[in-house]
């Protein structure tokens, strides 16, 4: 029973699907040096993987347009803000310091990296498959919660990035960090609230044998923000261009969970 909820097929299908896509990016990768549309990549891979799911699985309607709703309105935009953000200004220094480190063997790094961002989509994605095969027929208390958290979710990421953008407009800014708005309480807003709506699919999947898959997704975005690729390489970064100014911030402002900061330096 619980192989027929995780729909191993569909699974296979998504990574299949995101494996030929992002190895069509490391093919062009190799001709621009720009590894940084794998970013745009995997945000717009889990909305379609979303829609995938949404659209082959047995499920009542207002079930289905949930799921698809929410997962795609995440992506969506997170995708566009990173098409903006990131794409059209070189590769991403991550990508280019990564590059400098492996040297002759950066390509087949990249190889394996990209393939892991398809995984994944796919692993990621289960989630999904857990809200859709909940045996409840008609939508909840706990669907219309799990609901509102990730458009909360969506809202916090969107004023987070907006307000940093905004900043980094103001030429008088470069060097600097901001320390406005949500920037204030959290070093890393935008990957708290992104966190934040992973939370709220083992609200949608409440009541399915496999709500356990849903729940172990906050959690591995939660190892892979604060240990993998989120946090670290984005302050190594900010140590790098913003030094003692961001090492004041670093001990008054909290690292992820939003909280007062501290009105003095130690």
């Amino acid at each position: 029973m619980l192989r027929d909820l995780l729909r191993p097929d569909l699974l296979l299908l998504a990574w299949g699907i995101a494996a030929a896509a992002f190895l069509l990016l490391w093919v062009r990768q190799r001709s621009t040096g720009d590894a940084t549309p794998v970013d745009v990549a995997w945000s717009a891979g889990l909305g379609c993987a979303a829609v995938l799911h949404a659209s082959l699985v047995e499920a009542p309607a207002g079930r289905r347009l949930l799921v698809a709703g929410l997962a795609g309105a995440w992506s969506l935009r997170l995708t566009l803000h990173l098409v903006r953000d990131r794409l059209g200004r070189g590769e991403d220094g991550r990508y280019r310091r990564l590059r400098e480190e492996k040297g002759e063997g950066a390509q087949a790094w990249f190889l394996v990296f990209f393939q892991a961002q398809a995984l994944l989509v796919a692993l990621l994605s289960v989630p999904y498959l857990a809200a859709l095969t909940n045996p409840r027929r008609d939508l909840g208390p706990a669907d219309a919660a799990g609901a509102a958290l990730v458009l909360a979710a969506v809202a916090g990421e969107w004023a987070a990035d907006r307000r940093l953008a905004a900043f980094r407009a103001d030429p008088a800014n470069r060097g600097r960090t901001c320390r406005s708005g949500l920037w204030a309480l959290s070093r890393h807003p935008n990957y708290f609230f992104q966190w934040l709506g992973w939370c709220a699919w083992p609200l949608l999947a409440l009541g399915s044998p496999a709500a356990w898959a849903a729940a172990a997704a906050p959690a591995l975005m939660l190892l892979l923000i604060l240990r993998v690729t989120g946090i670290p390489p984005a302050e190594a970064r900010a140590l790098a261009t913003r030094g003692e100014d961001y090492r004041a911030y670093q001990r008054t402002v909290p690292a992820f969970f939003p909280w007062f900061p501290r009105r003095s330096e130690p």
